[in-house]
């Protein structure tokens, strides 16, 4: 997350420091929803959807922000990982 808010920045230099608190806040956010989620569900099962929600939302970032090339593969390995949170989720 802070890596793409950081080449958003870079477009726009004078703007490097409102990306770095947004990147700082939003990173803030997270740490604390997980520590929340943790307290409800097993540690395991928050740490793999914080992180599966990680990975997909920064897929997304970057097709839409950064024209990041798609393929059939890429949008099913997304598929998976957020098939897998899922599971997971109801599992628990």
């Amino acid at each position: 997350m802070f890596t793409s808010i950081e080449r958003l920045a870079e477009k726009s230099p004078t703007k490097r420091w409102l990306g770095i608190v947004i990147a700082i806040f939003f990173m803030a956010c997270s740490g604390i929803l997980l520590w929340l989620a943790q307290r409800n569900i097993p540690i395991g099962t928050a740490y793999a959807i914080w992180a599966g929600i990680g990975a997909a939302g920064t897929f997304l970032v970057g097709i839409f922000f950064y024209g990041d090339p798609t393929s059939v593969m890429r949008v099913l390995g997304v598929a998976v990982i957020v098939g897998g949170v899922i599971t997971l989720k109801v599992a628990h």
